[in-house]
């Protein structure tokens, strides 16, 4: 629709009204009206937050179309999910809806970290034409925190488990987590929920409900509601209580970005990009590629979470994403530094006895990395041979954010009670060590950056927290216990049920303590292990 420019102004208050935006084509200058906010091929655009005067309004239309430079409007105006109007999800939505309003605090602290991540995110929506509402899923599910791990082993902004990140070609490994980066996570979610939308028919509900529970359990619940000739929509499924609340909390988000009185109280974010992608051809240690941007680690470490230690990884991704200000720094940096120098090798002479996985782990680095950085093809070492081992450029303290520094801090950080160093004993499981000092396996799991299903190794250094009153010394960590361990046979009719009651221990306790033995059956002749209170075992 023309307009001339004299009524541009007037045009512009009735683009924030509306959400209308009014273009101009690049080719031929005349103005156009889109109907959503979506960037397009010929169109050249500004960002503003507030409506220009009329000679500002005549010298932007030279070239350019007016879009609000605010993220949240842009979201507003591209929220595509149906309206949930039925009276059991009004009162569901409104009750995580109230949370959110009565805790402003909060939703500042995570809209703030979302200031990195969230128009990466938007335009890749836009690209598959996905509800915009899904931007708002890593505040459900992470709070933004790119860092986050949670007890049921999921990692990253959009909290994907090992499973799944494997299902959906994520790569995982000592060097670099999928999971958790910006560009394969999101790429990966995306793909995930784009998936469970085609599996649940096109209905967004049950497939975000999916993306939390698995579909399966949503499978589950329409079979069973069909059996009993029950509704078949979400809100009317007998699923997890986690997953009840969870597409709730998404609809309660969006009517909270949705009020302008409420959304006006969270910080400002552009809607522009916030980092490049910087190819860097190879592996670099994290301190250098900092330096050459002229960046600290910290803010490195924000944009690159999925890298664990102090390099990036020797099979790549070999990119790393680098605020726009800085990213050119960075190029020129690495075309002036020769690729052999992007790591630091430090020459060693073996000794009698040296294994590469020894050498390995007291350098941080892998044998792979090894093994490349000396062109060898198996792991056998020669004592008085030297060799090349890839070593960090700095004080592993310098790298913040790395796997070891995120642990060090949590399990430096002070708590109320009486802090316990232990270390992991052969026969141990979370469940043992909580029980002897009067805690959750969740606790221990949260206080040492694991998972309860996590694997313990016999060595490992925890840090547990008990009430004031408990006596804690440290003669208590090697004080004789009640707990007994003992390995049981599997006799022909044994069943796990029975050998529990036999015990007096729990049917998932024998399957905490065997994961790595049971199999679909039981057989005879099988070794168990078993924790056994001693007090309340009679004569077997």
């Amino acid at each position: 629709m023309p307009i001339n420019i004299s009524n541009l102004h007037k045009a512009f208050c009735l683009v924030l009204s509306s959400f209308f935006l009014i273009a101009v084509n690049a080719d031929t200058q005349q103005a156009i009206e889109i109907e959503k906010p979506r960037f397009i091929e010929g169109i050249d655009y500004i960002v503003i937050d507030e409506p220009p005067s009329d000679n500002e309004a005549a010298l932007a239309l030279q070239s350019t179309a007016f879009i609000s430079g605010r993220i949240y409007d842009s979201l507003i105006y591209n929220f595509t999910l149906p309206e949930q109007t039925s009276s059991e999800a009004t009162k569901r939505i409104n009750s995580q809806y109230n949370w959110y309003k009565r805790h402003p605090e909060y939703m500042q602290r995570v809209w703030s970290r979302a200031d990195l991540y969230m128009y990466h995110i938007t335009q890749e929506l836009q690209k598959r034409n996905l509800p915009m509402e899904l931007a708002l899923l890593p505040i459900v599910e992470s709070a933004f925190d790119a860092f986050a791990y949670s007890h049921g082993r999921a990692a990253g902004l959009w909290q994907i488990i090992p499973g799944t990140g494997k299902y959906l070609g994520v790569k995982q490994n000592w060097w670099y987590d999928g999971r958790r980066d910006v560009l394969d996570s999101t790429n990966a979610a995306l793909n995930y929920l784009e998936s469970l939308h085609r599996e649940f028919n096109g209905d967004w509900m049950l497939a975000i409900a999916a993306y939390n529970s698995g579909a399966g359990n949503v499978r589950k619940g329409i079979r069973r509601n069909k059996r009993k000739n029950l509704p078949t929509d979400f809100w009317s499924l007998p699923l997890p209580k986690e997953t009840r609340a969870y597409v709730p909390k998404l609809l309660a988000l969006k009517k909270l970005y949705q009020d302008y009185s409420t959304r006006e109280l969270l910080p400002a974010i552009a809607n522009g990009p916030h980092f490049q992608v910087v190819e860097t051809g190879s592996q670099i240690d994290l301190a250098t590629a900092a330096e050459l941007a002229e960046i600290d680690i910290n803010t490195l470490y924000q944009l690159n979470p999925g890298f664990n230690h102090w390099a990036t990884a020797p099979k790549g991704p070999h990119r790393l994403l680098i605020p726009n200000a800085q990213a050119e720094n960075l190029r020129q940096g690495l075309k002036n530094l020769p690729e052999d120098q992007r790591i630091k090798l430090a020459r060693y002479k073996i000794k009698s006895g040296d294994t590469i996985g020894v050498l390995a782990r007291r350098n941080k680095t892998t044998i792979q990395a090894i093994r490349q950085a000396n062109g060898m093809r198996n792991n056998n070492l020669r004592a008085g041979k030297y060799l090349l081992i890839p070593q960090a450029s700095t004080n592993l303290t310098a790298y913040t954010k790395s796997k070891d520094s995120r642990l060090n801090n949590l399990q430096s950080r002070n708590r109320n009670g009486n802090k316990i160093n232990y270390q992991v004993r052969s026969g141990d499981s979370f469940w043992t060590i909580a029980k002897r000092y009067g805690v959750s396996t969740r606790q221990v799991a949260a206080w040492n950056g694991m998972a309860p299903r996590d694997t313990l190794k016999v060595g490992q250094n925890l840090v547990i927290w008990t009430k004031d009153n408990q006596n804690n010394s440290a003669a208590s960590i090697s004080a004789p216990s009640t707990t007994k361990r003992i390995r049981y046979t599997v006799r022909r009719g044994d069943t796990l049920s029975g050998i529990a009651q036999k015990f007096k221990v729990k049917t998932s306790q024998l399957k905490e303590w065997n994961r790595s033995k049971l199999k679909k059956y039981l057989s005879p002749g099988q070794v168990l292990t078993i924790m056994v209170d001693v007090r309340k075992q009679s004569a077997t």
